[in-house]
């Protein structure tokens, strides 16, 4: 189990293996949709982090699944950030999860039982630290390995937290550091340091459970998780939803020392380019210009943080309960407004 290195079977690993933005839609653009219930308040139009359906007035359920390839070699910690990832969608929303279900794609003739079996270990710890049970799942013999879970979350309707609805004049709050792409694509080169990777593994093992808490702050108006298509690429979407506009400080933006140095050096993911290519004519830089940046910008997370938009007089609020929970104040990284374009994040 030692000399078994789980990142040597994908081609990508964590949310840096998402389809990119511009392909997805493409994919998606001749679905058809059909006659949608009423009961159904968040589908896939506001590219939001789960569906949910509402059962009466107290009670909607919230749907998500998220699944990726390895992103660390161990089997235990790939299992425990997968789980923890998969999660992060039903906090996003403002809910709770009640269950989950694993989904298992594994190359039988390349991995050991028992690596398999330590991967499924550490997305079931995450599971009990979460309080839920993994209710079932499937699983099937493929080329690469895959994990993750199909989450089931319940919310209050009039609590429900999208990432569409954010106000003019809004804080943007972040609740996690930036950098895990860089960290993970240092790791794949043998260019991460033991102590670096402690950092990585911590903050993708940590339940975004704040989620909860923060819908029941009044003026606490949107929220998503930052994943894949990296910071830019998620509120963007948030813009996107609201029709407005976004301005962050990149000064500001809470990197991870050893990811700026990663990324100065040139290092950065496939997928931080592909997300670029697909929305970077959205993403005006003003002083943030340089290439490394720029992929600080669109470096994808796994597990990251929530992205938070909230009136200022709730902000003392919201700190609060993201220190009580995670041991920090969040992070004030800019704010919205309706200047024009609409649609668009400006850099300064």
């Amino acid at each position: 189990m030692q000399k078994i290195k789980l990142t040597q079977f994908s081609h990508g690993g964590g949310c840096g293996c998402k389809i990119s933005p511009a392909i997805l839609q493409q994919l998606l653009a001749n679905i058809p949709t059909g006659v949608l219930p009423n009961e159904l308040l968040i589908g896939s139009n506001t590219a939001d982090d789960a569906a949910v359906y509402k059962l009466n007035e107290r009670q909607a359920i919230i749907a998500t699944t998220d699944f990726f390839t390895p992103i660390v070699d161990d089997p235990y910690d790939f299992g425990q950030i997968a789980a923890t990832n998969a999660l992060s969608d039903i906090y996003a929303m403002g809910g709770k999860p009640i269950m989950a279900l694993a989904i298992v794609g594994m190359p039988l003739d390349k991995l050991p039982i028992e690596v398999i079996s330590q991967i499924l270990a550490g997305g079931a710890s995450i599971c009990q630290k979460a309080g839920i049970p993994i209710a079932g799942g499937h699983s099937i013999d493929i080329l690469e390995p895959v994990y993750g879970l199909v989450a089931i979350g319940v919310v209050d309707p009039k609590k429900l937290l999208s990432n569409a609805t954010a106000q003019i004049g809004d804080t943007l709050v972040l609740t996690k550091p930036l950098g895990i792409g860089m960290l993970s694509a240092a790791l794949k080169k043998g260019l991460l340091t033991d102590a670096d990777y402690d950092v990585m593994v911590k903050l993708t093992t940590t339940l975004n459970m704040i989620g909860s808490e923060l819908c029941n702050i009044n003026g606490v108006h949107a929220m998503t998780d930052v994943t894949g298509f990296g910071l830019a690429g998620h509120l963007l979407e948030m813009c996107r939803g609201a029709k407005l506009q976004a301005t962050i400080n990149f000064a500001q933006l809470p990197i991870l020392e050893p990811a700026i140095n990663i990324a100065k050096q040139g290092i950065a993911t496939g997928a931080s380019n592909r997300n670029w290519q697909s929305y970077g004519k959205s993403i005006i830089q003003v002083n943030a210009a340089e290439i490394w940046q720029r992929n600080l910008l669109t470096d994808p997370q796994t597990s990251g943080g929530l992205l938070i938009a909230c009136d200022g007089a709730a902000l003392s609020a919201v700190n609060d309960v993201i220190k009580s929970l995670q041991g920090h104040e969040g992070y004030v990284i800019g704010r919205m407004s309706k200047s024009e374009p609409q649609g668009a994040v400006f850099v300064e």
